[in-house]
């Protein structure tokens, strides 16, 4: 039996107006990324703010912030004069939850070696992303692939791999940030249609999204995010990450469900 969807493009469309806007983007780590103009720093602050949103908003500040506040005005140029061994000794106290300094580190000298062969984040993941693809997913594994390069086979809770089921919502939130571009999302990433994005799915948007009866299946993963993410193609096939930012501002924001509902 086909799912008859709870909320129409009108709907969305009218969330979007009123949400998508800055001033409601905080508390969001995304707000880390309006400090750089330069789209260099721009992808480096982006990796680190979606590798470290999971857990309590605060506390994802208050570790972004940590993280970008030792790197200057440029994180960029701070990775590149950089060493490995200058990065491990610079966040070596550092601590997010279960993500160590280390881990950390580690994903940072990642990056470095990526930028240091590709130019940037964006020229890697282009490179193992194909026009014809139906996703990113060939694009984003190839980029998370190389920068794990230095991990020499072990495991980061930081570089989730695609391919392994999980619904990577921190890769598809740095894709969101990078591709998309309106008064809310910064962009950079010119040359990937933002028809190709993959919802970032947390538990926020699970739960709405089944009570939308977009999807029925209880497990976030990759396969439900990519249900999800259909169900908004159909709706709006050019972008169907568009309504991403209104519909979680409500959980993320603590605001109270009578008000988002006045908005529908």
């Amino acid at each position: 039996m086909r799912k008859v969807h709870t909320i129409s493009k009108p709907q969305l469309e009218r969330l979007y107006v009123f949400y998508n806007s800055r001033k409601w983007v905080h508390p969001d780590p995304l707000e880390f990324l309006y400090r750089y103009s330069d789209f260099k720093d721009r992808e480096v602050a982006g990796l680190i703010a979606s590798s470290l949103a999971y857990g309590r908003v605060a506390q994802i500040l208050k570790s972004v912030s940590c993280v970008l506040d030792k790197m200057g005005a440029s994180p960029y140029n701070f990775l590149i004069s950089s060493t490995p061994s200058s990065l491990l000794h610079t966040y070596s106290d550092f601590k997010h939850r279960f993500t160590t300094g280390e881990e950390l580190a580690l994903m940072l000298i990642g990056a470095k070696s990526v930028i240091k062969r590709f130019d940037s984040l964006y020229n890697c993941f282009l490179t193992g992303f194909k026009d014809d693809d139906e996703t990113i997913l060939t694009g984003l594994s190839y980029m998370v692939n190389e920068l794990r390069t230095d991990l020499n086979g072990g495991s980061s809770s930081l570089l989730p791999l695609p391919e392994k089921g999980s619904a990577c919502k921190r890769w598809n939130l740095f894709l969101r940030w990078m591709v998309r571009k309106d008064s809310v999302d910064p962009g950079g990433w010119d040359g990937v249609s933002p028809a190709k994005l993959i919802i970032p799915l947390d538990t926020h948007m699970h739960r709405r999204c089944l009570l939308l009866k977009f999807t029925g299946r209880k497990n976030a993963d990759m396969r439900t995010a990519m249900e999800i993410t259909n169900a908004f193609r159909k709706i709006n096939p050019e972008d169907p990450v568009r309504y991403d930012f209104a519909l979680t501002r409500p959980g993320i924001r603590k605001m109270k469900e009578e008000i988002f509902k006045q908005k529908l």
